[in-house]
Formats: structure tokens, C-alpha cells, sequence
């Protein structure tokens, strides 16, 4: 009796974060049938379940989700590279800090999408100016958070890898680098969001491919029911990359006590 019981309860705990959005979307749904949703303001689900079939019979939808997705790993990729290097360089060496953090923190506090005339006229308005608002939008959260994690190592473990004597390259693979990855991974979970948050804007810049145009072109015609699509392609593309990033953390910091699962009893 109590393995049913707890069979039950892993089944309705597993089906619980689902409850949420599939309640909003029969609420939608219904209210859009009943007419108390204008179908010019937001169409009906259905209406972009249509949307996304048609795109996806036309081929045109897979065409864009990959633009968009090779966008946005590109940025992320440089972006998050030398915000990675940076964090690291400053969280160990005290000259590097002095000598490029007020200038980062600086350049931090502008926001990302004010820069967009500037880089059209570096960049004008090709891949390489998306690239560069993407890579900048991932680029901080990175290094804060990894800075953040290599500056807050326990310093007793730190020098007690002195004491053993450790290199200090063993001593920051052993044990620098791995005590800072829980917030490295922090990081990057937090600039996986910024990074589409970014692309969204940055593909309305006379784009010919990709989700932010799709939905820009259909703006333009007023089908609502394919821009409603395009957000929720880039929700779902957000919350895939949140998975993976999650799932790596649980990989990579199983030895990390926050992180093990609990024996069940």
C-alpha cells in the first residue's frame, strides 16, 4: 500500500510543472471560443498550432529555428569564452582585476540594445552586428559569476594545496576551478536567457532569416497567430537550453554535496 502510495505521489509530482501552462492554455483556448479574446489581439491556440503547422509543412520554420540557434551558439561561444578567460584572469591574478574590472563594470552598466546605432555603423547590419550584441549580452553574466566563484573558494583549501605542494596550475584545476563551477554554472544558466533575450532584438535589424524575422514579417502583414508562434518558439528554445545547461551541472558537480541526489528510504 505504501508503494502504491508513493508510486502515485513520484507520478503526480513528476506531472505537476505541466499542470500550469496546460490550465492557461485551456483557459486561453476557451475564452477565445467563447469570444472574450479578440482574435486580432491574441489569436486561439489552435490558430498557432495552424501557424506552426503550415510553417513547418513549408519547411520555413526549420530553416529559421536553425539560423537563430547558429546565431545564438555563436554569441554564446564568444561571448561567454572570454568572459570565461576574463572572470578567471581576474579572480586569480590581482593586477588583471586592477587593471580591467572598473573598465568592465563600466562598460556593464549601458545597456546591451542602446548600443544598436553604434554597432550598425561598426558593423552595419549584417551577422556580424548580431553577433557582437549576442556575444556582448552573454559576455557579463559569465564574468561576474565566474570571477564571483574563483574569488569566494575557501582560502583554507587553497592553502592547504600550498601545504601539499601543489603547482599553480594543479592547485587551480584541483581545486580553484572546481569550487568555482557552481557559479560558473550560475552564470551560465542566467546568460542563456539574456542571449535569446538579445537575438529577439538583434534579428529585427533587416534580417532575411531567422525567428526574430519571421515574426518581424508577420508583424508587418498583422498575423498575430505567427508572431505568437515565434515567442513561443523562443520560450521553448529558452527553456531547452536551461535543461542542458542544468543537466550538465548535474553531470559535472556530482561530488558537489548541493548537488547529490537523496538516497531514498
Amino acid at each position: 500500500m505504501r508503494q502504491a502510495g508513493r508510486w502515485i505521489s513520484s507520478r503526480l509530482g513528476g506531472a505537476l510543472p505541466l499542470l500550469l501552462p496546460v490550465a492557461i492554455v485551456v483557459a486561453w483556448q476557451t475564452a477565445s471560443s467563447l469570444g472574450l479574446i479578440g482574435n486580432r489581439l491574441m489569436p486561439a491556440p489552435l490558430d498557432v498550432l495552424r501557424a506552426f503547422w503550415d510553417k513547418t509543412i513549408s519547411g520555413e520554420l526549420a530553416v529559421n529555428i536553425a539560423v537563430s540557434a547558429q546565431r545564438a551558439l555563436s554569441g554564446l561561444f564568444v561571448g561567454g569564452s572570454i568572459g570565461f578567460l576574463l572572470g578567471i584572469a581576474n579572480g586569480v591574478s590581482s593586477l588583471s582585476h586592477r587593471l580591467t574590472d572598473t573598465t568592465l563594470q563600466m562598460i556593464r552598466t549601458i545597456p546591451n540594445l542602446a548600443l544598436i546605432p553604434l554597432v550598425i555603423l561598426w558593423f552595419g547590419i549584417g551577422e556580424e552586428a548580431k553577433l557582437f550584441l549576442t556575444s556582448l549580452g552573454v559576455f557579463f553574466p559569465i564574468y561576474l559569476n565566474t570571477l564571483h566563484g574563483v574569488r569566494t573558494v575557501d582560502p583554507q583549501l587553497i592553502e592547504m594545496g600550498r601545504v601539499y605542494g601543489m603547482s599553480n596550475w594543479t592547485l587551480f584545476r584541483k581545486v580553484i576551478f572546481p569550487g568555482a563551477l557552481p557559479s560558473i554554472f550560475v552564470g551560465l544558466r542566467f546568460s542563456l536567457g539574456i542571449m535569446w533575450l538579445t537575438l529577439i532584438v538583434a534579428e529585427t535589424m533587416a534580417a532575411s532569416s531567422g525567428i526574430g524575422h519571421m515574426a518581424n514579417t508577420a508583424r508587418e502583414f498583422m498575423m498575430t497567430d505567427v508572431v505568437v508562434l515565434a515567442l513561443v518558439i523562443y520560450a521553448l528554445l529558452g527553456k531547452l537550453a536551461d535543461a542542458t545547461a542544468r543537466f550538465l551541472e548535474r553531470r559535472t558537480l556530482q561530488w558537489h554535496p548541493a548537488f547529490q541526489t537523496p538516497a531514498k528510504g
